[in-house]
């Protein structure tokens, strides 16, 4: 089952594909067949009958709206991001920037409540917002990785799933918003459809859980190097898999390259990322259901906090996984 991007979103170097869709109603061995498909050809994927209730996003999506439309004092009380808080234009640590504004919060509940005395007037409001939303997307998340477990024929179901419900899991949110044309300047080169609002990167995560309003921006990259347009959906849920699924996988999966144009709409765009991550000290290796004599190693094992610092050190289009591939491939 798939939706072709329509052509009137085509732009320079960009075509319309269908992307995957993933009803999870159908019987778990299709569901299964389906997911491995879309994560070995695309590395992304779009999911529907995902059993989120409505008021959990609409909560959520009503206090990132209500944040962001703040004054620019307000909002700042909740940054500088470092990396959690509130940031504008930058993204990360060395000179990236974008047309865009953010919060970035680990989704541990005592870290929340703790940033949501700076992000809101009703601090206990945004909390049960924000922790109803992530244990429903960790449960969507986690249900996603068992069929992939089991689309795979792994023996543990649970392989995948377990480094995300580990008490200790690295998993954050993050809400990302693109000002609507109104907010800038007429002959800003922002207003351009080349201008990019978060640039092109994979996610170093296992996978992420992405919604967004119904204002257009995201595109992703497949293997001829043209960029295709993502229809915005806010009824239903994309998934992008990361570097560590990747590495878990030995190559088998790809960790798509994608990124978010400018907005140009004289509407706001807005989209909330729940990113999957294990703990800080898990090894992140290929599980060895996937390394034979015939098909080695692609990567060295590292940790999660390895791979997570050797992202915070490099500029956001870099191809981290680089830095740990296996000595025979140098």
């Amino acid at each position: 089952m798939v939706v072709l991007s329509p052509a009137s979103m085509r732009t320079k170097k960009t075509r319309a594909v269908g992307i995957p869709v993933v009803d999870l109603s159908l019987d778990r061995s299709i569901m299964s067949e389906l997911i491995i498909k879309a994560c070995e050809e695309y590395g992304f994927f779009k999911v529907i009958n995902h059993g989120v209730p409505r008021e959990i996003i609409s909560r959520l999506e009503d206090e990132g709206v209500h944040f962001f439309d703040k004054s620019a004092g307000d909002k700042h009380r909740a940054g500088p991001a470092s990396p959690f808080g509130y940031g504008l234009k930058n993204i990360g640590l060395i000179g990236d920037k974008g047309e865009l504004e953010y919060l970035l919060l680990h989704t541990n509940p005592f870290s929340i409540a703790e940033r949501s005395k700076t992000i809101s007037n009703e601090p206990e409001n945004f909390s049960c917002a924000a922790n109803a939303y992530i244990e429903a997307v960790r449960k969507l998340a986690s249900e996603i990785l068992d069929l992939v477990a089991e689309g795979l024929w792994v023996p543990d179901k649970y392989v995948f799933s377990r480094l995300i419900r580990d008490v200790h899991s690295d998993s954050v949110l993050r809400f990302n918003h693109y000002p609507p044309v109104k907010n800038r300047e007429p002959s800003s080169k922002a207003c351009k459809d080349d201008q990019i609002g978060f640039g092109e990167h994979s996610d170093p995560q296992i996978l992420t859980i992405l919604r967004s309003n119904d204002v257009a921006g995201l595109e992703i990259s497949l293997y001829d190097r043209f960029w295709v347009p993502v229809p915005p959906d806010p009824t239903q849920f994309y998934v992008i898999i990361g570097d560590a699924l990747r590495v878990l996988t030995n190559g088998r999966f790809v960790s798509v390259r994608h990124r978010a144009l400018a907005n140009s709409s004289r509407n706001s765009r807005m989209s909330i990322m729940y990113f999957g991550a294990p703990p800080l000290n898990s090894k992140i290796s290929p599980l060895p259901e996937f390394v034979s004599p015939q098909n080695p190693s692609l990567y060295k094992p590292f940790t999660w906090g390895e791979y997570k610092r050797a992202a915070y050190s490099l500029r956001l289009g870099d191809c981290r996984l680089d830095l740990f591939k296996a000595s025979f491939q140098q």
